[in-house]
């Protein structure tokens, strides 16, 4: 099962924030569905493909790669049937597609460059999600001007969730030994609350500062959790409660707003 299924467990929520969050700013189309299947089929799909670059004997990852391929695939060729101009987009990704590949010949999949640039490629998908959501049945995608400034501001607050949450669990397990990485996921969290105010007001107030409660919260766990030694369950568990947080933070934002 583990060929088929990624043990980076913490993973499928990165994937689902940001379409999640991108759907809170788009008019609804069945779409949007579409693209959040093909979207999250595509991680298992490059991880049996990182196995097959990878592994010496790589034999077990080539139906798990049949299978995630297929099934990203057939969504995939619908949205590109509907929205021609996304093979831009998946000209885009293929390259940041190529950094990945790059850090998994090294066996090098989690350095944090590696984490940095899976971070851009999944914050990207909540203008890609407006896109799919308003754009037309061209090769020409909606200019950049007619992007929404929301958009943009939870396209930010997702660099900066899931930017803390990848410093915050290095600094607890593959890092735990060094201490910079403590310090410096402090830092980011509480400098994540200050960002996250100057968002809220570029949202509109007073709805906005529901953007900022959830860092409040993320900043006081990178101080609490840690202390004393957890298992990764929990602290995926946690960081789980925190993506959930940002969600219902900019749920309450956009329905307040």
């Amino acid at each position: 099962m583990s060929s088929y299924v990624p043990p980076q467990h913490g993973a499928w929520a990165f994937l689902a924030l940001p379409v999640l969050l991108g759907a809170l700013v788009s008019p609804w189309t069945p779409l949007i569905l579409l693209l959040a299947v093909a979207w999250i089929a595509v991680y298992p799909a490059s991880y049996a493909a990182f196995g097959m670059v990878r592994a010496k004997r790589n034999e077990r990852f080539r139906r798990p790669l049949l299978v995630w391929s297929l099934v990203a695939g057939v969504p995939a060729a619908v949205l590109v049937w509907q929205r021609p101009w996304l093979v831009w987009v998946g000209a885009v990704y293929a390259l940041f597609f190529l950094v990945n590949l790059y850090y998994a010949r090294r066996n090098d999949e989690r350095a944090l460059t590696n984490d940095l640039v899976f971070v851009f490629e999944c914050a990207a998908m909540v203008p890609v999600t407006w896109a799919v959501a308003v754009g037309g049945s061209t090769l020409q995608p909606p200019p950049l001007g007619d992007v929404p400034v929301r958009v943009w501001v939870l396209s930010a607050v997702t660099v900066l969730a899931l930017a803390g949450s990848t410093l915050h669990v290095k600094s607890l397990i593959r890092e735990r030994r060094d201490r910079r990485f403590a310090g410096a996921a402090r830092v980011l969290a509480v400098a994540s609350v200050a960002a996250a105010a100057a968002l809220a007001v570029v949202w509109g107030l007073p709805s906005g500062w529901w953007l900022v409660v959830p860092f409040v919260a993320l900043a006081v766990r990178a101080f609490v959790v840690g202390r004393r030694p957890l298992k990764p369950m929990a602290i995926g568990l946690i960081e789980l409660a925190g993506m959930v947080l940002v969600y219902v933070g900019a749920l309450l934002a956009t329905l307040l707003g």
